[in-house]
């Protein structure tokens, strides 16, 4: 018979099965616009961000979306992975996988596993393992810091070429508009026997 803790945890597994993860998404999102935006797969039952302890407040951010049922989550991880994700109204470049259990700060324990540790000593013939470890955590942040201010970079640009692209739109816009109210597009259609234009 299974014991509580072991209960718990399946339940948490299934949860994990549940959920997607998306990475790369802009900081301005937030939980009802992500809500809103995988509703259309399905019933969005919880959206938890993954805090970014490290980085500015600028980088792009992690999100856990939990769906009803697996189906649902497959649909987002399929879809996502081949068209663009839609934020605001613009594109984001964002990535889709199937969650893991360590991305969650709820994770329940493990039912059976223990953590130990120890002090090492000079001496010890483990020593020079630990060393060589702790020279490669720092390598590893000193190519995450690197990675960060180019993934900043890259997101400011494509920022930018979203301000931009919103404006020329807007622009074209106004141009229609003012083309319409002023009778020039009507009587471009007269001139040109336009029977189907709507505004003659």
């Amino acid at each position: 018979m299974a014991t509580p803790e072991e209960v718990a945890y399946e339940k948490f597994l299934e949860r994990v099965r549940r959920t997607v993860y998306i990475d790369e998404l802009t900081p301005l999102a937030t939980a009802p616009v992500i809500s809103s935006a995988f509703n259309q797969f399905g019933t969005v039952k919880k959206v938890s961000f993954i805090p970014n302890y490290l980085g500015p407040k600028e980088l792009p951010m992690g999100v856990l979306v939990e769906m009803e049922n697996e189906e649902m989550t497959q649909a987002v991880i399929s879809t996502v992975s081949q068209l663009p994700f839609m934020v605001a109204g613009m594109p984001r470049p964002v990535r889709a996988c199937a969650a893991e259990p360590n991305m969650f700060v709820d994770k329940p324990k493990k039912p059976g596993r223990t953590v130990r540790f120890r002090w090492i000593k000079p001496n010890d013939p483990d020593f020079d393992k630990a060393r060589r470890v702790k020279r490669l955590a720092r390598k590893h942040s000193a190519e995450n810091s690197f990675m960060l201010k180019k993934q900043l970079e890259e997101a400011e640009k494509l920022s930018k070429q979203q301000a931009e692209t919103a404006v020329t739109h807007h622009k074209k816009f106004e141009m229609m508009d003012k083309l319409l109210y002023d009778g020039v597009a009507q009587k471009l259609a007269g001139r040109y026997d336009l029977k189907g234009f709507p505004y003659r």
